[in-house]
């Protein structure tokens, strides 16, 4: 798949989410809720050394470990922002899951969406 194709289809799960929003960060592709909190980013240049993936939030560091951990070649911890919470996805190994995708930036969302909206999700 190319980046276009890979961003197209991040943006759709992305924008489909109550009040969302897209902004370029810090030269990645942005995702944010209520135009505030970023929930997403899509990294398709090697942006900091990333390879072509989509950052998300989790819970903190016990997740971040367990995830990259349970599969390495899949999750990795981003430069800059892996310290606040965030994992990376590799997008360039292949077919991505995109249930699994989707079911991250969902968990994602929720932790940057404030509660009124997180319930809707």
């Amino acid at each position: 798949m190319t980046a276009a194709t890979l961003l197209e289809r991040i943006s759709a799960i992305c924008l489909a989410l109550p009040e969302a929003g897209t902004r370029l960060s810090h030269g990645a592709h942005g995702f944010h809720v209520a135009g505030k909190k970023m929930f997403a980013y899509f990294a398709d240049h090697g942006h900091h050394g990333a390879p072509v993936s989509i950052m998300v939030k989790t819970s903190g560091r016990e997740e971040q470990e367990m995830l990259i951990e349970a599969e390495p070649g899949l999750y990795y911890w981003p430069a800059y922002i892996g310290v606040s919470g965030w994992i990376g996805i590799r997008l360039d190994r292949g077919e991505p899951d995109w249930d699994h995708i989707e079911d991250r930036v969902r968990q994602s969302y929720r932790l940057a969406a404030p509660k009124r909206l997180a319930r809707l999700v």
